[in-house]
């Protein structure tokens, strides 16, 4: 049994139609006047319109941010702490995708805390309180709603910065499946893999422990059985919900054990083609996989991984999760994907430099990364 040292800091609320209490939630909190971080696409849903109801209806003076973009940079946050800060918010709402809930958290840092969100890259550089959190997500992939850290990406480089804090955790993730039934099909499949990904990478990082394997394990089963139902069947609400709560464990998993090198692979794709995370990360995860075998507890984990979704055997693992790339209307190389050759070295270095690649069970060198991207090539 290894060793672990887990402190929750997020009450986890699952259930259909939950959105609506989040005004009782909110003031239960202490809020008073809180701004709704969101996306166009989830206003055009009409998510944001109802939870903005339901904040007013207990009494509650609820502004809304609607300009989160994927891939949230520093100039994002800055906007949404202009709203907040006009608004003189008391408690935030990250309502969407993993961008929102990192949009917001974001704002947090810089509205809580001063400065820019630079400034917090790392863990712990917040030395103020922050605000109370409630988080919402509308996708199952990123597990943000569990997770203490805001991704961003730096304006320059592109590449995503890791500002994490315990204060910056969620105080409630508001899990809700009705919200997922809404989502465009690309972004079911790529936040599916994403999730997906997190438990595999998650049970066997330097840095997992007893419990972090106990949440990546089911994280896994959930959502291997429970993606290709919900691409065959969109209107499941069933198989919705069990992706929503996989993704959410995948995310404190995360929070326990870290990532690997299959995102610090995927992060230069995204930066320098705009490859959407989960193709990226789908892409590269049964290559990181094959090589992290290598090691011996690894290889027992992975085993343990497959036998908790019922499958006899790591091969049988692989050939699940490689079946879902086509039937989930993934590309299958980078060529298809416009990445060339000559630029596999560069996006080989911007890998090794990844704050994940340091908890991967094997080190990867420069030439390693370079290897991986060559073997999905063509």
């Amino acid at each position: 049994m290894l060793p672990f040292d887990y402190q929750p800091r997020t009450r986890l609320i699952y259930g259909a139609g939950t959105l609506s209490r989040v005004g009782q939630l909110a003031r239960e909190l202490g809020g008073s006047r809180v701004l709704v971080v969101t996306d166009l696409g989830i206003v055009a849903a009409g998510h944001a319109a109802r939870a903005l109801d339901a904040l007013r209806s207990e009494g509650i003076v609820a502004t809304m941010f609607d300009g989160v973009r994927e891939n949230p940079d520093a100039s994002d946050v800055e906007r949404c702490v202009a709203v907040a800060r006009s608004g003189d918010v008391d408690l935030f709402v990250g309502l969407g995708g993993g961008s929102a809930m990192d949009t917001a958290k974001g704002a947090n840092f810089v509205l809580t805390n001063g400065g820019e969100i630079a400034d917090y890259k790392g863990i712990g550089k917040a030395l103020r309180p922050m605000l109370p959190l409630i988080a919402i997500p509308t996708t199952a992939g990123t597990g943000s709603e569990c997770q203490s850290f805001a991704l961003i990406s730096d304006p320059v480089s592109h590449l995503k910065m890791a500002c994490g804090d315990p204060k910056a955790a969620a105080k409630v993730a508001l899990l809700d499946p009705e919200l997922t039934l809404s989502q465009p099909p690309r972004v079911t499949v790529c936040t599916g893999i994403d999730a997906l990904v997190h438990a595999l990478e998650t049970a066997v990082t330097k840095k997992r422990g007893a419990l972090s394997q106990l949440f990546s394990r089911e994280a896994f089963r959930l959502c291997i059985h429970a993606l290709p139902r919900v691409l065959s069947v969109p209107g499941d609400l069933a198989a919705r919900g069990q992706m929503l709560l996989g993704a959410a464990y995948a995310g404190i998993a995360i929070e326990n054990s870290m990532l690997g090198c299959t995102h610090a692979a995927a992060n230069p794709l995204t930066a320098r083609y705009g490859v959407a995370h989960g193709q990226a990360v789908g892409l590269l995860a049964l290559g990181v996989l094959r090589r992290n075998f290598q090691n011996a507890a690894a290889a027992d984990e992975y085993l343990a991984l497959a036998r908790h979704a019922g499958m006899d055997s790591v091969d049988e693992l692989q050939t699940h999760f490689a079946a879902l790339l086509p039937l989930a209307g993934l590309q299958v190389s980078l060529s298809k994907l416009g990445v060339i050759r000559e630029s596999l070295p560069e996006m080989a270095a911007e890998a090794a430099k990844q704050w994940t690649a340091s908890f991967n069970p094997v080190e990867y060198s420069v030439s390693d990364f370079e290897s991986l991207y060559q073997e999905v090539l063509e």
